[in-house]
């Protein structure tokens, strides 16, 4: 870890990890920023990558859509290039998809422990059929919140706040887990403690308050005490 945990904020009652998914559970921002570079180049547009990323990891299709165009688009409108540009990274990123190393191992850890897990990402259904079906996760998580459910996006708390609705766990009695300064945002913004995963930036980009760790992925995670310490917290 790339700084202590606060021992106030480990002796919170924690009783749900919240996970995100492209960038946290599974290694595909790369892949994302290809797909945007194909998506552009079909219709002759130039731009610049690492802006976009930036200004739309965490938001919803929809609000993707808005950023890169800069205007206004109906929802039919919104969905199709939202399918198109998706279809894009499926295709890319099927042959070579990768988890975040060590995640299934971690997620199995922690519904060892007897937390609950589920899973709020900006994601469309059929990303999280396509991510989820590659990861095979046993057992499954007990809510899914995705992107195309009329939520807003990150950094507005409300796809968090909803998967810990349907869990049945009170905000800050969970533990969110992103790689993306939008996600850590609306982590804060939900009242709940966050984990940064930074496989796609520097624990820098991802401090806050309620950050209770850096880490690059969960095998680096996994060789701390991290996750004991959860447990005793919860006992």
């Amino acid at each position: 870890m790339t700084q202590p945990t606060p021992l106030a904020a480990l002796r919170m009652h924690t009783d749900a990890i919240i996970f995100d998914m492209d960038g946290t559970m599974i290694d595909s921002m790369p892949w994302h920023a290809q797909a945007w570079v194909e998506f552009t180049r079909r219709r002759g547009m130039q731009i610049d990558v690492p802006d976009l990323m930036a200004r739309t990891t965490g938001k919803n299709g929809t609000e993707c859509i808005v950023e890169l165009l800069g205007r206004p688009v109906s929802q039919d409108e919104a969905d199709a290039l939202t399918h198109e540009k998706e279809t894009i990274y499926r295709e890319l990123f099927a042959p070579r998809f990768a988890e975040v190393a060590g995640f299934r191992q971690f997620a199995g850890q922690v519904h060892a422990r007897g937390l609950k897990v589920a899973v709020g990402t900006a994601g469309d259904m059929g990303n999280v059929e396509f991510a989820m079906g590659h990861l095979g996760m046993a057992p499954a998580p007990l809510a899914i919140v995705r992107g195309d459910e009329g939520l807003p996006g990150k950094p507005q708390p409300a796809i968090f706040l909803e998967a810990a609705r349907r869990i049945g766990v009170a905000p800050g009695r969970c533990i969110v887990f992103e790689d993306a300064p939008f996600g850590i945002e609306a982590a804060r913004r939900a009242g709940m403690r966050a984990v940064a995963i930074c496989s796609t930036h520097t624990p820098e980009q991802l401090a806050g308050p309620h950050v209770l760790a850096a880490v690059r992925d969960y095998t680096e995670l996994m060789n701390t005490d991290f996750l004991e310490s959860i447990h005793v917290a919860t006992a």
